[in-house]
């Protein structure tokens, strides 16, 4: 039998069970649905022998020294608080030490999870790469890490770096990882398994408690988002978005670079398109209507504007959408 894929589990204190768990049964159904040990999986503390959780909890788990660097596989970040930086720093050390005793051979995978991306960030290990982190540090790990292009949205694959936002998006990034692993009906199988009837993708945002969102960037910019996303149909222009909210065109531009890294026009634009993406894959709505409701006023004008952004048109979107798959319908266009 060949040898299973190492997953080796970095457990942060203050982690999730949660994201614990998710990551655990993602594997174990995953071992289920190919009917072998596809894969192996092992936890590591930081400090000792004991990994604390979000709730208060002692798990038993390795000490990080016994990580062995032969069958490194997938080695992931688990964190949902923001990491002491002296954790960060043992951690971040004994990553470096581990992929210079691995080199350029075998097949490794860095990956993280809530604040995990942080860690890897810190020392380098994601300059050059996208990725994503826990919404509440988005902001701050932007300003901090300009070598890294963080986003916004539910998870990151780029390379052989994974990445994943807070809570359930964790679930997102392996079946999609898996999905190019192994293929999508293998994917939406595991996703069928863990009774999953959807998978989202990299490019929907990470959900924010209408709470938070205030404390991301101010109350105006909050009440520009909110404008947006009620006049997709009709898009409004800047400067009536800034009267509305009562600051000039220029202030809310700095208000959108300070704490979003883009511009009013381009996150607009973004959010048009990812709603038009969104309807032409759960809808049987028509190309034109899609794009009408999504504020393009011709058909060459959307596909040409979706083109440019997605890199294929509308129908091809909605062609790679309707390809026979299995009940799911995790098509291959989600999973990449």
């Amino acid at each position: 039998m060949p040898t299973p894929f190492s997953v080796s589990l970095i457990l942060f204190p203050g982690f999730s069970l949660f994201a614990l768990g998710a990551v655990r049964s993602v594997f174990a159904v995953a071992n289920d649905v190919g009917g072998e040990m596809l894969y192996r999986v092992r936890q590591y503390a930081p400090d000792g022998a004991q990994a604390l959780t979000q709730c208060g909890l002692s798990l038993a788990a390795d000490p990080l020294h016994k990580l062995d660097h032969e069958q490194l596989g997938l080695l992931m970040l688990i964190a949902d608080e923001r990491v002491d930086e002296r954790v960060a720093g043992t951690v971040g050390s004994h990553l470096g030490q581990q992929l210079n005793r691995c080199g350029d051979g075998g097949e490794w995978v860095l990956g993280a999870s809530g604040a995990g991306a942080q860690v890897l960030a810190e020392h380098g290990f994601l300059d050059g790469y996208r990725a994503a982190i826990h919404w509440q540090i988005l902001a701050d790990a932007v300003k901090r890490y300009p070598a890294t292009v963080f986003t916004a949205g539910l998870f990151e694959i780029d390379r052989n770096r994974i990445s994943a936002g807070a809570g359930a998006a964790v679930l997102d990034l392996l079946l999609h990882w898996l999905g190019l692993r192994h293929g999508s009906t293998f994917a939406a199988e595991v996703a069928a398994g863990l009774g999953l009837d959807r998978l989202r993708g990299s490019d929907e945002r990470q959900p924010v408690p209408a709470s938070a969102q205030p404390a991301l960037g101010s109350a105006r910019l909050k009440e520009a988002l909110e404008l947006m996303a009620a006049n997709l149909a009709e898009p409004l222009q800047a400067e009536d978005i800034a009267q509305l909210v009562g600051v000039s065109r220029r202030q809310l531009e700095r208000l959108f670079r300070q704490h979003m890294d883009t511009f009013p026009s381009r996150y607009y634009l973004e959010l048009r398109l990812k709603h038009a993406r969104r309807q032409l894959k759960q809808t049987t709505q028509s190309i034109m209507q899609v794009g009408l409701a999504c504020g393009f006023a011709s058909g060459p004008h959307f596909s040409t504007t979706y083109r440019n952004y997605f890199g294929y048109t509308p129908r091809e979107e909605r062609a790679r959408h309707t390809m026979p798959q299995v009940a799911t319908k995790i098509s291959e266009e989600d999973i990449q």
